[in-house]
């Protein structure tokens, strides 16, 4: 049976083809949610999976490297709910390692660094990387930010929607109730750590005042990986103007994002990829090209018209053609951006580890 998926996938490749068509342009999309159910030997993403991602639909699409995502739901800030939400965060780290080592070792490799995808997509394979949405399952033993760290994440958000131990969320303002008035003194300690270990600090979940003593706090360049403007929709999870100019001046990027309620309250009709390619417009308009990049939120509530699962991927790249950005600024806007902030951390975090920051 594993044979024959692999044999099914391997037709596809040759249909479709191993990269994107534009090999000057390496598309990134840097929040793709998992369910741990599509990691198994007789359910994964060889197969051709109702998922919004899966190896098929990157190679249809011409998506070259998708950030699969570690994420855990806030639970209870005690001994019980740091247990369950590693024990989660561990599952989806093993699935994932399945997926690369076990079931498509050659379509699919991890990687750790902007030189491995390079590597990776050079040989013809798509490229999987690892994101930690919400830093609640590492508990209260800071510890395991290095264990994370060795099972490949290389982008973590210190809340999500709820307050965590580390951080209060953007969930606060609709009740006005914080836990921390920004980050606890454990999480001001995360911020270190993330920096030492070089790992991306996502400020896309974290409330306000929260994400301005991130960006204060850290050494190295941040990222939002799932956040569009609140200029043109007015959501707690889209960053405000100030806020934009905040991660220009930190050199760090915005990961513009296809979830149709961050774009637009507008439901008929239903938000579309123009809504989408409107807030890459307005970012790079505010804050310059180099600060803005792309992610779906596939199979975690993202997807639009134009841009409804990978197989479509390309739909972004033509939409982006059309309202003018050349090659180079595309290939920016999809990946470069991202890997540029990716080098900065890890060169960062090089630099602390000698002691010379």
């Amino acid at each position: 049976m594993k044979t024959l998926q692999l044999l099914l996938t391997l037709t596809i490749l040759t249909i479709y083809g191993c990269s994107n068509s534009e090999t000057s342009i390496i598309t990134m999309d840097t929040h793709d949610d998992i369910n741990v159910e599509n990691f198994t030997e007789s359910l994964n993403y060889t197969m051709n999976t109702d998922t919004q991602v899966n190896l098929p639909k990157m190679i249809e699409g011409g998506l070259d490297v998708a950030w699969f995502i570690v994420y855990t739901g806030q639970g209870d800030l005690d001994k019980e709910g740091y247990i369950a939400a590693n024990d989660n965060a561990i599952a989806k780290f093993d699935a994932i390692n399945r997926l690369v080592s076990d079931y498509a070792p050659d379509l699919i490799e991890l990687a750790l660094n902007s030189d491995d995808v390079y590597r990776i997509q050079e040989k013809g394979k798509k490229v999987a990387m690892i994101g930690v949405e919400n830093a609640y399952p590492i508990g209260l033993d800071t510890s395991n930010v290095k264990k994370y760290w060795e099972k490949g994440a290389r982008y973590m958000s210190l809340a999500h929607n709820g307050h965590s131990q580390f951080s209060d969320s953007n969930t606060g303002e609709r009740d006005g109730v914080y836990l921390h008035n920004g980050l606890s003194e454990l999480g001001k300690q995360m911020v270190r750590l993330l920096n030492y270990y070089g790992i991306m600090i996502d400020i896309s979940h974290p409330s306000k005042e929260a994400i301005r003593q991130m960006i204060e706090l850290s050494k190295a360049p941040v990222i939002a990986s799932h956040s569009s403007a609140r200029a043109l929709r007015d959501h707690s999870r889209n960053l405000d103007d100030e806020q934009l100019e905040w991660v220009k001046q930190n050199g760090g990027v915005i990961q513009t994002v296809a979830l149709g309620n961050y774009l637009t309250d507008r439901e008929d009709p239903p938000p579309n990829i123009e809504d989408f390619i409107d807030h890459i417009d307005y970012m790079v308009d505010k804050i310059g090209i180099d600060h803005v990049g792309i992610s779906s939120d596939f199979d975690g509530g993202g997807g639009i018209e134009g841009w409804k699962d990978a197989s479509e991927t390309k739909n972004v790249t033509s939409a982006l053609r059309n309202r003018g950005y050349s090659d180079g600024e595309i290939a920016k806007i999809w990946g470069g951006n991202l890997m540029r902030v990716l080098d900065e951390v890890q060169n960062i975090a090089e630099q602390m580890q000698k002691g010379e920051l």
